[in-house]
């Protein structure tokens, strides 16, 4: 899978642009305040129908305009795909040749895309809902059931927290009938979401295990754990799943009324990534969390070729420079020849590979990408 073109219109500070791509490693040079995490974040708008750095849509239109657009042609391995994704005050609007999508859950996944950004080297040592989005996201671009379903339990879970609210310190006996319907919902979708996960860590870890051997030069052996707020365990089939979190359910719910949300579920559960059978998050040095971190990104662009068949498009922004020289070369190593890589950085001196020394280069500036001579 890769771009063939991407145009931005009205997009941050993108007024017009329009860029052929045809290599498959892209730099994008520039100083810092130029547009370049922009550029990349529009990639990842264009595939996950939300940015990466804001949950605000209005901060991604230009200034005093209605709009932003993020269009892009794209060449699958069923062929050439030309995706769209609108950016109003009414909402998002995505199309695939031309075709609105009347879900965005159906259409995540027309452009798979791995992010590897700074913020990323936190995903080991920074808190538990940076590795649930990790796990949501990363599980709907090869799954629109699996965002189906989270969409579903959200919207349960919402409702859910506001009655717990409602109904303290008492509760009539409707209210007391309802929590009971919600809960049930809640507990026949969330065994969906959570067994979907395990299905997904259970490939990651296969892939991360090995990939993270490599990189630590044989010293040490990564491990990924799913921790979950209910006893349900990888193996569980979905009634099991459900039963236990029922449990869980009756166990807390004392403590649910009093404080006036669900204290069970998929929502509250966390990834716990081990080094040498200890926790990387409290015990491990700093190079070890990023070793992990980057093992797990890596691990992502192979789980995703095992799972559609071809391999996603992988954005590095500014994180070359957050690594050694040794992660760097296995980084671009594991890439070259086979993902169309788009890579942003204030410069490229010191980081030699040949890798680079292939790529096509852009300079940023003055909301235009224009081509080095």
């Amino acid at each position: 899978m890769y771009i063939n073109e991407i145009s931005l219109k009205q997009y941050r500070n993108y007024n017009q642009l329009t860029l052929p791509v045809e290599n498959e490693i892209n730099v994008i040079l520039g100083e810092n305040a130029q547009g370049k995490t922009n550029f990349m974040e529009a990639i990842h708008v264009l595939a996950f129908a939300k940015s990466h750095r804001t949950s605000k849509d209005k901060e991604l239109i230009q200034w005093d305009q209605d709009f932003a657009r993020i269009s892009a042609e794209v060449t699958k391995k069923n062929g050439p795909a030309s995706l769209q994704m609108i950016l109003s005050e009414k909402g998002k609007k995505a199309k695939v040749n031309g075709l609105e999508q009347k879900k965005l859950s159906q259409y995540i996944g027309s452009c798979n895309v791995v992010m590897f950004a700074p913020e990323d080297l936190s995903l080991v040592k920074g808190g538990p809902n940076l590795r649930r989005r990790f796990l949501d996201m990363e599980i709907g671009q090869i799954s629109s059931v699996y965002l189906h379903d989270l969409g579903i339990y959200q919207k349960i879970l919402k409702q859910r927290n506001q009655l717990l609210k409602d109904i303290f310190p008492s509760a009539t006996k409707e209210q007391d009938m309802m929590l009971q319907v919600l809960t049930d919902q809640l507990v026949q979708t969330a065994s969906k979401v959570i067994g979907r996960r395990f299905s997904f860590l259970k490939m990651l870890r296969n892939w991360a295990q090995d990939i993270h051997w490599q990189i630590s030069r044989q010293m040490e052996k990564l491990d990924i754990e799913y921790s979950s707020s209910a006893e349900v365990e990888e193996g569980m089939d979905e009634k099991a799943i459900a039963a236990s979190l029922h449990r869980a359910f009756e166990k807390a719910s004392d403590r649910e009324i009093r404080r006036g949300i669900s204290l069970v579920g998929p929502h509250r559960d966390e990834l716990i990534i081990k080094i040498n059978g200890r926790e990387a998050q409290t015990y491990g040095s700093q190079g070890q969390q990023r070793t992990a971190a980057l093992s797990l990104k890596l691990a992502e662009i192979e789980l995703i070729h095992d799972n559609i068949g071809e391999y996603p498009i992988l954005l590095l922004d500014d994180v070359l420079s957050e690594l050694d020289h040794f992660r760097q070369s296995h980084l671009l190593h594991a890439i070259q020849g086979k993902v169309q890589t788009f890579v942003t950085t204030t410069s490229i001196d010191g980081i030699e590979h040949e890798t680079l020394k292939k790529a096509s280069t852009f300079h940023a500036g003055s909301g235009l990408l224009t081509p080095a001579e």
